[in-house]
């Protein structure tokens, strides 16, 4: 299962957050999102747990929890949205 988790502080590293799905089961994948140009955190990225089971205990484990300083936010990623083609700017 992707699980989203938002409301990171900008200094989370993704091996905290695995660090904290770890406690929960297996973590397959981690990624903290940043920007292309400043390389800085924005503040969410996401989880992969193979076992759904151990994904919705993580969920419910570790939403609002405090991770350095903030409550983070987790549930269940949603899929992406197509966005529309943006017009280019002339």
């Amino acid at each position: 299962m992707n699980i989203y988790v938002g409301n990171l502080s900008y200094s989370v590293t993704e091996t905290d957050l695995k660090d904290a799905f770890s406690q929960f089961g297996q973590v397959s994948s981690v990624s903290v999102v940043t920007d292309k140009f400043s390389g800085q955190s924005k503040g969410f990225g996401f989880v992969e747990m193979p076992s759904n089971a151990e994904a919705d205990a993580a969920i419910k484990g570790l939403n609002e929890r405090d991770i350095k300083g903030r409550n983070i936010k987790v549930n269940q990623a949603k899929p992406r949205e197509e966005r529309p083609a943006r017009r280019p700017r002339y």
